[in-house]
């Protein structure tokens, strides 16, 4: 799952690809086919950051940032997935030819889950404990893999009591979102263990402050971090992957793929 910010405030690429108030759709494009060319399954596109302390924007705002790259990129052949936390801004997407809707709110706005039911989109549904604006002030679990896990249970239970057929939903244990760096890794290291029965597990660590914390490195220098983070999921069950660098990062699947398949 390749990764398009289209903020002026993403803190991976700083709004490379919205600048004065629009989406940069020639760069874009240029960005997205080259994610599709290197193995990119999936786009994963945003208009509004979820980054902490993120200032939240208007369902208005989001629109204008999204619709025009989905239009942009909808015959690019791979599947697109539409991040946002509001029911209207994943209803014209899907209009305008969505496959997945990725939820990091899992669900918060009432008028999703049904909107969801009446699609027939993937829908993934991640765990994040507060809101984008507070959720890294003082983050606190008495078991961080048990509540997260029981967590994305019990939303995967509201879709389906929805309508929503479970073959449709995709569970993210959301590293990152009001998480310290110890949740952090006590979930990374028990990853499979955040899977809801056998629904596909997406994890998204690329670039993220976890690995700024462990390697010293600044945003634009954890590539190196990114890929071991990728490939530790990867061994660890993760079936989709949320990723800035998708050259490298399907260089060094296919690394992984053939040791594996030598033994």
């Amino acid at each position: 799952m390749g990764v398009l910010n289209i903020t002026p405030d993403s803190f991976s690429d700083g709004g490379s690809l919205f600048v004065n108030q629009a989406p940069q759709l020639d760069k874009i494009m240029d960005v997205a086919g080259a994610m599709v060319e290197a193995g990119a399954a999936v786009l994963d596109i945003g208009g509004e950051s979820t980054r902490p302390r993120a200032a939240a924007v208007s369902v208005a705002a989001e629109l204008d940032r999204v619709l025009p790259v989905v239009a942009a990129l909808v015959n690019t052949g791979a599947l697109l997935s539409v991040d946002t936390r509001h029911a209207e801004v994943a209803r014209q997407a899907i209009a305008a030819g969505v496959d997945i809707v990725n939820d990091v709110s899992a669900g918060a706005d009432p008028d999703m889950l049904p909107l969801i039911a009446a699609s027939n989109v993937g829908y993934a549904v991640m765990h994040m404990q507060g809101e984008p604006q507070t959720m890294q002030d003082d983050p606190q679990y008495d078991d961080v893999l048990g509540e997260v896990r029981a967590y994305l249970a019990e939303r995967v239970a509201a879709c389906v009591t929805a309508g929503i057929d479970r073959e449709r939903l995709i569970v993210d244990p959301g590293f990152g979102f009001g998480k310290t760096l110890e949740h952090n890794l006590t979930l990374f290291a028990r990853l499979s263990e955040t899977r809801v029965d056998d629904l596909p597990l997406l994890a998204g660590v690329s670039r993220k402050r976890m690995l700024g914390t462990i390697t010293g490195r600044e945003v634009g220098e954890r590539r190196a971090a990114s890929l071991a983070a990728a490939l530790l999921a990867a061994e660890r069950g993760a079936d989709l992957l949320r990723v800035h660098d998708v050259a490298d990062t399907v260089d060094a699947l296919k690394v992984l793929s053939a040791v594996n398949g030598s033994t």
